[in-house]
């Protein structure tokens, strides 16, 4: 086998790869939240469905020095945001929504102003039950408030917008 063969194999491979991996999650109204000139963070959010199960364990945006699922929800009367560790679990063909006050793709120590109407690349790295590591490229629309009137049930409550931490 030449060198040439040897890597359009490889190729072939990656591309088989990535084509099963979309066809076993389905991403669907993704989105990122616009910033204001200054502001160092933000949120994506989505909805995941695993066809077979699968846990959503990273992500990688060029827009921002760190990308991280996070959960944010109430402890004891305070609002805490962490990041998931181990990584979020996707059951079998069930819809996880990463939302505002709720799961979400939080993106830190921003490069720059994401502007409504622009788009933002977004790596999501998964990992079936076997442990085999798979990533979706998306390119996400920056809004204000979620796109295509998915505001109902998508804020915190209050209409409160998602708090940004402070650079620390």
């Amino acid at each position: 086998m030449t060198l040439k063969s040897l890597m359009t194999a490889a190729a072939l491979a990656a591309v088989t790869l990535g084509a099963w991996a979309h066809e076993a999650i389905d991403v669907e109204n993704a989105w990122v939240r616009a910033t204001v000139p200054g502001q160092m963070a933000t949120g994506a959010f989505m909805t995941i469905t695993a066809k077979d199960g699968a846990q959503l364990v990273g992500a990688s945006t060029p827009v921002a020095g760190v990308a991280q699922v996070h959960e944010m929800k109430m402890d004891g009367g305070v609002m805490k945001m962490a990041e998931v560790k181990g990584g979020l679990e996707l059951p079998a063909g069930k819809a996880v929504q990463l939302k505002p006050g709720g799961y979400h793709v939080m993106l830190m120590d921003l490069k720059s102003t994401l502007a409504k109407d622009s788009t933002v690349p977004l790596t999501l790295i998964f990992k079936d039950a076997k442990g085999v590591e798979s990533k979706m490229e998306l390119k996400l629309p920056v809004a204000a408030t979620p796109p295509g009137g998915m505001a109902k049930g998508m804020d915190m409550g209050h209409g409160m917008p998602m708090p940004m931490p402070a650079k620390q």
